[in-house]
């Protein structure tokens, strides 16, 4: 007898629904075709022990088992399932004419169990983009699927529950998650926060232009400053997600295997913050089974680079391109794919090897010409694309202990939304523009408008600090997000002067 059961196979971002023919006829053996990995060729012992364990026996027949499209490469142990019920399926122990309804996957232990598998949300996307009824899955991804509205979700704990399901025995409700609950339970909390932040008023001031406009920031101070603890504060100010970008997000982190077992739709925004050991395809993505890297992982969120001056050469610059087009490209011999990669880079370093450049109270100890041979190890390019660079200093003890409460996370964050809502009316016929940093040279030149006081400021600054093209861009833009955080249409010359002061590294002071 030849069934089918359907289940879905994850390739970049993108699920492809995958047909699963199983046929029993005389003979015996037992064959599986349509480029199966060793995962999926090993389903067998698992299907044969949990079969057992469940008392139901392996056909005594000949067993030919065909994953369509055949010239799509399947991975993974997630077709244990589908797999599992087309052969009870094939040998009538299980009626089979509900398996065109539902879309299947999951992994199956030796005693009958369901394991949680990764991509489940694209999985789930493309069945009700296919018009499936429904979606079974191991009850650790339930929730996950769940967010997908219009398709009913079965979270089923062993395959004993998938067999009742379909036998009749036993009909589950459907799980449900109310997505307006899940954000409104989340989003109002700010931890870790900038109210416990003491000091550093200029460096808040930075980070809130910065994330007023979807900027790239680099902190510059030595060791103990509050650099690290300044960069975990800034999703708390970060616009909330929307429900498209939470779903983006959660279907990033769905196919990397980064959810949390009985996770469901990701409402915070990430903050991902790779070790300066990091190679370049753990950073771009890739490898011989594709997932996303960390700047994908980073998607609508942050990309925080620690000791950026220790991070290998070959790794900071694959970041150029991610940088501006805000996608990455992996192309292989086998197989070309693309990953969004729409993020915020906000990166830290200290200004020299020993740490204590510029610093007001200790003495710098390096030789001569190791501050620029330090700075140095960031190339130019890379550094152009960096809109605001911010000296942190530190906080004296005197300070530390004299000065009130600072602002809240909620507090800065108010003022953000309004920023960002200025820009989403600026940008409103503009698709795939959200906020200024992300503004190219023809919507610059529409819609930044300077008066001759500003240009004169301009003129000046390209002139000392020998500026780049680029980098007179970068000014601009941030120019125009200060102007919408003071609330103005205008880009006034403090605007400017502001955005110029945001360009330490580009100054003759560094690296003498």
């Amino acid at each position: 007898m030849l069934v089918k059961t359907y289940t879905c196979a994850v390739f970049g971002l993108t699920a492809t629904v995958i047909r699963v023919e199983v046929q029993v006829s005389e003979g015996i053996g037992y064959f599986i075709s349509g480029l199966p990995d060793n995962a999926v060729k090993e389903s067998q012992q698992r299907i044969v022990a949990a079969l057992m364990t469940l008392d139901y026996r392996w056909p005594g027949h000949r067993v030919v088992i065909n994953l369509a499209p055949a010239d799509l490469r399947k991975e993974g142990s997630g077709y244990d399932l589908p797999l599992a019920v087309g052969v009870l399926g094939a040998n009538e122990m299980v009626p089979s004419i509900a398996f065109e309804q539902y879309m299947m996957m999951g992994e199956l232990s030796l005693d009958g169990g369901l394991q949680p598998v990764t991509g489940v949300l694209p999985m789930a996307l493309k069945a009700r983009q296919e018009g499936f009824r429904g979606i079974i899955v191991p009850a650790a991804n339930a929730r996950e699927a769940a967010v997908v509205t219009g398709l009913d979700v079965y979270g089923m704990s062993t395959m004993r529950e998938v067999i009742s399901f379909f036998t009749g025995e036993s009909r589950p409700e459907p799980v449900r998650i109310d997505i307006e609950a899940e954000f409104a339970r989340k989003n109002g909390v700010f931890e870790p926060d900038f109210a416990d932040v003491r000091g550093q008023e200029n460096v808040k001031r930075a980070l809130e232009v910065a994330v007023g406009g979807g900027h790239n920031l680099l902190m510059v101070g030595p060791p103990g400053a509050g650099k690290t603890m300044l960069a975990q504060r800034i999703p708390g100010i970060m616009p909330p997600l929307s429900v498209d970008e939470a779903l983006d997000t959660t279907r990033i982190h769905s196919v990397a295997g980064k959810l949390e077992a009985h996770a469901s739709l990701i409402t915070r925004r990430p903050f991902r913050s790779p070790h300066h050991t990091i190679s370049d395809i753990a950073l771009v993505g890739g490898g011989s089974s594709p997932r996303p890297g960390e700047i994908s992982l980073a998607h609508h969120g942050v990309l925080f680079l620690d000791e950026l001056p220790e991070f290998k050469r070959s790794v900071l610059e694959v970041l150029r391109q991610p940088l501006e087009d805000r996608v990455i490209h992996i192309s292989r011999a086998k197989f070309a794919i693309q990953y969004p990669a729409s993020f915020m880079l906000v990166a830290s370093m200290n200004p020299c090897p020993c740490g204590f450049f510029n610093h007001p109270e200790k003495k710098c100890t390096c030789a001569p010409g190791m501050v620029r041979k330090y700075l140095s190890r960031i190339s130019g390019p890379l550094l152009d694309r960096i809109d605001l660079h911010i000296e942190v200093v530190p906080v004296s003890f005197e300070k530390l202990s004299d000065l009130p409460p600072a602002e809240s996370s909620s507090q800065i964050r108010e003022r953000i939304v309004q920023a960002r809502e200025i820009q989403t009316v600026r940008f409103r016929d503009v698709p795939g523009i959200y906020c200024n940093a992300q503004m190219n040279a023809r919507l610059m030149r529409k819609l930044i408008r300077i008066d001759e006081a500003g240009r004169q400021i301009l003129k000046q600054a390209i002139t000392r600090l020998g500026l780049s093209a680029r980098a007179y861009d970068r000014i601009l833009k941030t120019s125009r997000t200060i102007a919408d955080l003071d609330g103005g249409s205008e880009i006034r010359p403090h605007h400017l002067a502001e955005a110029v002061n945001y360009r330490t590294l580009d100054r003759d002071m560094w690296g003498c």
